[in-house]
């Protein structure tokens, strides 16, 4: 019985040595592939196939590692440089790295961005075709990839925050295909210099603070580009730097680890460790992965040759990931030089494959369309012997380029197209010419916004309904009694920002709202407002429904980074695969004072395409637009007037259930003479200019556009406009800003000029920022005296 319990227990000691032998050498084999790739994509860039490159070579080693730990449910939130551990978790093939870095923009062969994306930037599926959020508590994750320094900390920090949501609210629990009880981690890779960035900072004191499974890896190869980090960093180690945030017993705070990035061993037991503690107790983790290399520099722009001297370059070849690790393999016995480089050779051998087939599939579908091209060419040639050798040389020279592009084809088709002007005869021409445009527009022109299910642009409208006896009610009141409804039927909706907790926000939207639904869905967060709109970005990306406020519009610029960068290009930049469901809360316009009297609509309508901007007139309308956005996928801005919270208005019996449409302006007065387009606070500026001019038989007809993103979808504005012949736009941005938006959408867009007796007009606030004072507004904006006084001026052209 004992010599049989030894042999078991040696057969089970050995199946357990050959299990690790083969998955250290799997470890080994997908890193010497990710540094092949690395090698063979720089040479691909600099023979021109490819426009630009950026890859992780020195990383492998602590990638291999990492990826080890990334489970079901998990997501990450990383940067440029990650392909190993895409490679090593399966969720990215060789061929699909070179489609990228081709820009292949059939989504078949780069399922990261369909080639919107430059190289190395990963994204998985969140949303299906109709917009229904997938199965993410069963597939592993990748947060779509932006290339702005430390830009991925933000949406990281939503990301872990949403499953501290899952395990604390009961209510989520129901949504089991969102979350596993929380048990996700969120992964976030940096690079050492960007830890300088303030979104860095923000986030991780953020993260201290909320207890969130947030694990965050530094790849520390020792420069930024070409400055070294003693010029980037206190202490020159971002680890000694953040000692203060450490956490300790009875305290917040993170976990720090150091690692070094050459030792395998070393960095798969201390990962296993950190990476535990954040899914079990929510602690956030921060591993500083030391002594990374970098063999081929920061990109295929330049050389490190030209900034690290002998010394550096000698000690980077010397302890190179790569060459540590197969070191490490050969001195434990566990393989043989043969067989290492029998790996090697076979892994050259697939990079070189992959690399061709991903090459020819981009190539197919153009060289198809040349071929085209070139027949159509030379028939219309035949068939117009005055200009048969001019277009002959054109076929022939699309023919003979040996890597054609899409863009050389439309030239080319334009120019022969012009030379001929008989339509009938270059039917096919033109046809095929007009088949390619509207290919081209589908791949590189689409999915700005949702176009599944879960599109809200042609929403239609449901009014708001009232009972003789509904009771008029302050602005504020109006919106406390919506948002008590929405938090009733909606588990998913959470809202949070500055003072939005406990006294339920500055101007009393959320009041006594926390304590009905709790800490956990409505509460207070730091003065941080990009971490705010990460925060609820990550929380949208996941598929809850966050409304995340900014206590005035003037600190929009605090986040605008995150909301212009990442969240109104996301569905863009995946086609259609990643969806962000932000509502961003806040309130400006009418007010006194340079801080919180800001209507910087311009800088939002041109930094946020993507998002929704919505610009209600009053409460209950801004209620309508939460009704119409929470039927959607798309993110928005929600601007609420700030002067107009306690205006008395009447409360709709329907006003968890009444819409709002996007994009259709409501005419607020009818008149015959003049068309006035405005939104917001100063529609009531305008309506009181408009009843003075009724007394001076000036019949005025006013619009209020109630969205500038989308605008006047249905072209209403030009049917009034009809009717006037006489427009004047009116708003409180500076000159230039959302007036001369809308101008340019009415004029050029609907062709609005044809209609027009005599010049249109802007009325705008002046270009500085509002004085502070009654009198500092007055003279600021624009006042009911202006108004009249312009289009008094107007009527007697």
């Amino acid at each position: 019985m004992e010599n049989t319990f030894e042999v078991a227990q040696h057969s089970e000691e050995k199946l357990s040595f050959d299990k690790f032998r083969l998955e250290v050498l799997e470890d080994y084999r997908w890193a010497y592939l990710s540094r092949e790739v690395s090698l063979i994509s720089r040479k691909e860039v600099l023979t021109g196939k490819a426009k630009f490159g950026i890859f992780g070579d020195g990383k492998e080693v602590a990638q291999v590692a990492m990826a080890k730990f990334f489970q079901t449910g998990d997501f990450r939130s990383g940067y440029y440089r990650d392909q190993t551990f895409m490679f090593a978790t399966g969720l990215a093939t060789i061929e699909q790295f070179f489609s990228q870095l081709y820009a292949d923009p059939d989504i078949k062969h780069d399922p990261f961005s369909a080639g919107r994306q430059m190289n190395a930037h990963f994204a998985t599926p969140f949303v299906d075709e109709q917009g229904n959020w997938l199965d993410l508590a069963n597939r592993r994750n990748i947060s779509s990839d932006i290339s702005t320094t430390a830009g991925q900390m933000t949406r990281a920090l939503g990301l872990a925050f949403a499953s501290k949501c899952f395990r604390e609210v009961k209510e989520l629990s129901q949504f089991s295909h969102l979350s596993n009880n929380g048990n996700e981690v969120c992964f976030c890779t940096i690079g050492d210099a960007s830890t300088s960035e303030g979104h860095f900072w923000e986030t991780i004191n953020a993260a201290g603070v909320l207890q969130v499974p947030l694990v965050i890896f530094v790849w520390d190869d020792g420069y930024g580009i070409s400055v070294p980090k003693k010029y980037q960093t206190t202490k020159g180690s971002i680890s000694e730097a953040l000692k203060g945030f450490q956490k300790e017993k009875g305290s917040n705070g993170i976990q720090i680890y150091n690692v070094k990035g050459w030792d395998y061993a070393g960095m798969c037991e201390t990962f296993e460790e950190g990476i535990s503690l954040a899914r079990e107790t929510h602690t956030p983790v921060l591993f500083h992965v030391e002594e990374i290399t970098q063999p081929q520099g920061h990109s295929t722009s330049g050389s490190h040759e030209r900034y690290k001297d002998k010394e550096r370059l000698q000690w980077e070849r010397e302890w190179d990931g790569m060459i540590k690790l197969r070191e490490w393999l050969l001195a434990n016995s566990l393989t043989s030089e043969d067989e290492l480089e029998e790996i090697e050779k076979e892994a050259k051998e697939e990079v070189r494959e992959k690399k061709n087939e991903a090459w020819q599939r981009f190539l197919k579908p153009i060289k198809a369309q040349v071929n085209k091209s070139v027949e159509l060419i030379n028939d219309a040639a035949n068939k117009f012997p005055a200009h048969s050798a001019e277009l002959k040389k054109l076929a022939k020279e699309l023919g003979m380029m040996r890597e054609p592009m899409r863009r050389n084809i439309m030239r080319v088709l334009n120019h022969a197209i012009g030379i001929v002007h008989d339509d009938d005869a270059l039917f096919w021409l033109k046809d095929f010419y007009s088949e390619l445009q509207k290919e081209n527009a589908s791949l590189y022109n689409t999915h700005l916004y949702n176009e599944s299910g879960k599109t809200i642009i042609n929403l239609s409208e449901v009014k708001p309904l009232y009972d003789s006896d509904s009771p008029l009610l302050n602005g504020y009141e109006i919106l406390n009694r919506f948002f008590d409804q929405l938090l009733a039927g909606n588990s998913k909706i959470f809202a949070f920002g500055e003072d939005v907790g406990q006294i339920g926000d500055v101007n009393q939207g959320f009041a006594g709202l926390q304590g009905k639904y709790g800490t956990e869905r409505i509460f207070d967060t730091g003065i941080r407002e990009l971490t705010i709109m990460g925060q609820g970005a990550g929380m949208a990306m996941r598929g809850l429904r966050p409304i995340a406020e900014i206590q005035y519009v003037d600190y929009v610029l605090y986040g605008l980074q995150v909301l212009c960068d990442d969240v109104a290009t996301l569905h863009y930049r995946t086609k259609g695969q990643q969806s962000c469901p932000l509502i961003v809360r806040t309130r400006g316009h009418r007010l006194e004072g340079i801080w919180h009297s800001g209507s910087p609509m311009g800088m939002l309508i041109n930094s946020l395409r993507g998002m929704h901007i919505c610009v209600p007139r009053n409460m209950v309308q801004a209620a309508g637009m939460y009704n119409t956005l929470l039927q959607g996928n798309d993110p928005a801005i929600v601007i609420e007037c700030l002067n107009g919270y306690r205006l008395k208005e009447k409360l709709p019996t329907n006003l968890a259930d009444f819409r709002v449409p996007l994009g259709i302006p409501e005419i607020v007065q009818e008149g015959d003479d003049i068309t006035i387009v405005s939104y917001g606070s100063t529609l009531r500026v305008v309506q009181e200019a408009a009843h003075h001019l009724e007394q001076k038989n000036i019949s005025c007809e006013v619009i209020d556009v109630q969205t500038l993103l989308p605008f006047d979808i249905n072209h209403s504005i030009l049917n009034s406009l009809k009717k006037t012949s006489r427009i004047l736009f009116v708003d409180e941005d500076v000159p230039g800003g959302a007036a001369a938006y809308m101008f340019n959408k009415v004029m050029e867009e609907q062709s609005g000029y044809r209609w027009l007796d005599i010049a249109p007009r802007t009325l705008t606030a002046k270009a500085h920022r509002t004085a502070y004072g009654s009198d500092g507004d007055y003279f600021s904006k624009p006042n009911t005296e202006e108004v009249e006084a312009l289009i008094k001026k107007m009527m007697a052209e």
